[in-house]
């Protein structure tokens, strides 16, 4: 496991582009597992900026994102679909047909997490798939357990999750309580791994995915048995990592 220290956020989404920039630049028709939430915002207006520079290329590249809310169309402003529209897609020269999410408005959520899991093993897997870190070490929405679920699967938000998410909702405003995500071993099964960290918020989260036990209690920590994994984190996220 590389870990590489970044000197705040800014930082952090400059080396993780970087980072995501020459797998597209060694392997242009590559799949890239693709996240959301707070943290990759930044690294996705980088992206965008090396694509205005023309310095890459994403008309060959193949994008499967980790999660969707259960519920959501992919219309709704507070879907991933949208996120990654508005934070990426849009901006870029990807195909949208090229852009795979689970689908928040299927009726069926053990066929569609199975449709999710098919579609990925027929584009030969992921070769770099980007994750954040929650404050309750999951990853994806893997919520803390008694067991790592392997596959794509239907999940009941965790108190702690709704919280953090709050934010992208307006008061008031429904939020899911569900969603689709990509299982344990979805994840595991990308060639590499970028997890990217900031804040002091997620130190303790960090510290416990990287040096504590591999648990499902921690689902972060299966990140240990992977054989190529990149922590990208500021120095507020590694504070308690005595680095």
């Amino acid at each position: 496991m590389n870990i590489i220290s970044a000197k705040n956020y800014s930082d952090l989404s400059r080396r993780a582009a970087g980072f995501i920039a020459a797998q597209v630049t060694l392997k242009p028709d590559c799949v890239l597992g693709l996240a959301t939430g707070s943290t990759p915002i930044g690294i996705y207006r980088d992206l965008i900026e090396r694509y205005r520079r023309d310095e890459l290329d994403f008309s060959r590249v193949r994008a499967v994102n980790l999660d969707e809310y259960r519920g959501l169309a992919p219309t709704h402003p507070r879907s991933y679909a949208f996120y990654m529209r508005e934070h990426l897609f849009e901006h870029v020269n990807i195909d949208e047909d090229d852009c795979f999410l689970p689908d928040g408005l299927a009726e069926d959520a053990e066929v569609e997490c199975a449709r999710y899991d098919e579609l990925i093993e027929e584009l030969s897997g992921i070769d770099l798939q980007l994750l954040g870190l929650g404050h309750n070490g999951h990853i994806g929405f893997n919520e803390p357990g008694d067991a790592f679920i392997p596959d794509t699967h239907l999940v009941t938000l965790s108190e702690s999750t709704i919280e953090a998410n709050s934010r992208f909702f307006d008061e008031g405003e429904a939020q899911p309580t569900s969603a689709y995500t990509l299982g344990i071993r979805g994840i595991l099964s990308a060639r590499r791994i970028l997890l990217v960290v900031s804040g002091a918020s997620k130190a303790e989260a960090l510290q416990s995915a990287l040096c504590g036990p591999v648990t499902p209690r921690c689902p972060a920590s299966v990140l240990q048995l992977h054989p190529d994994v990149t922590v990208i984190a500021d120095e507020d996220a590694l504070s308690k990592m005595g680095l």
